[in-house]
């Protein structure tokens, strides 16, 4: 296998088990090459390395473990990554909050340019990426000898997580670079799905009015449903919703099977979250709202009728 064949993933994990954004990045990088590395760093993580090892299509995963990996700082990451370069053609990150944090750096000290949000492999040195809020896709080619790719999770169906049977192998943690230290977690506790996991997801908009009424009639209907809690930016930025709910170009970008919007009005940057959703429904009282253009099916009523009587219904 010469090394212009071979891919490295950098995944996310929690120490114990693989993210799934690491199951969508997997399969971009098995259009990139015909071997795919995963490179696992953290401490105490060799739970998240066997899970590495099961992911279909692996052919070997690297397990880098160090205390001062066990929080993701992305400076130490980006140096772990930079270490381990050599030899590779690609080298990819899921496009999360922790993806985007260190991608950049790692391509920085490699002195190439990233490729951000890829949705489509064209061929191992061109790509597709999304512009204006998703409106349009432009097609990029990059000359550089490794390329440093984000891949927007939603434009890549992921991999099985157990088909896999992939050798794990030590590697050599680099130094502490003591750029950053490591002060607090604070995490919020919630029994639903993961956003950006989620199979379905109901979201709400401004028309809500305030948290009380958000929680009153959203609720019920995610509960019947199993769905994830999303907002618009706008009932972000009104205090509706928490921060992590947000659907958007500049919250998550979610792709269910099901996507709920109601009283949302269809901005374009929240389009540019959820448009790639399998099936959309609409619930606005405006007949005119653009939810509508994009919407599997429309119900041009007012939230707070509609919402509990289709929950009265399931």
């Amino acid at each position: 296998m010469t090394a212009t064949n071979q891919v490295l993933v950098v995944a996310e994990h929690d120490h114990v088990s693989i993210r799934t954004a690491t199951l969508n990045t997997v399969a971009a990088a098995l259009q990139c090459g015909a071997e795919v590395h995963v490179l696992v760093a953290g401490h105490e993580a060799e739970g998240a390395a066997k899970a590495a090892a099961a992911i279909a299509g692996i052919a070997r995963v690297l397990h880098a473990d160090a205390p001062h990996l066990a929080n993701g700082l992305a400076e130490n990451c980006a140096a772990q990554v930079v270490a381990l370069a050599t030899g590779y053609s690609h080298i990819l990150f899921p496009a999360t909050s922790a993806g985007k944090n260190v991608a950049p750096r790692v391509a920085a000290l490699l002195d190439v340019a990233q490729v951000s949000e890829i949705v489509r492999v064209v061929s191992p040195d061109t790509f597709q990426r999304p512009i204006y809020a998703g409106n349009a896709l432009v097609t990029v080619q990059s000359s550089d000898p490794l390329k440093v790719l984000t891949v927007r999770v939603t434009g890549f169906d992921a991999v099985a997580a157990e088909d896999g049977a992939a050798r794990i192998d030590k590697v050599e943690p680099v130094a502490d670079s003591g750029l950053s230290a490591f002060i607090e977690r604070v995490v919020a506790k919630n029994d639903r799905p993961e956003l950006g996991d989620a199979q379905i997801v109901v979201s709400g908009g401004r028309a809500l009015g305030s948290s009380e009424k958000f929680a009153e009639v959203l609720t019920p209907l995610a509960d019947k449903l199993g769905a994830a809690l999303g907002a618009s930016r706008a009932a972000v930025d009104a205090g509706l919703a928490p921060n992590d709910w947000q659907v958007g170009q500049t919250g998550k970008i979610v792709a269910p099977q099901l996507y709920v919007a109601c009283g949302i009005s269809g901005a374009i940057q929240h389009l540019a979250g959820m448009k790639d959703s399998k099936v959309i429904v609409a619930i606005n009282k405006d007949p005119e709202a653009p939810i509508f253009s994009i919407a599997d099916y429309g119900l041009h009523a007012d939230l707070f009728d509609a919402v509990p009587q289709l929950v009265d219904a399931l």
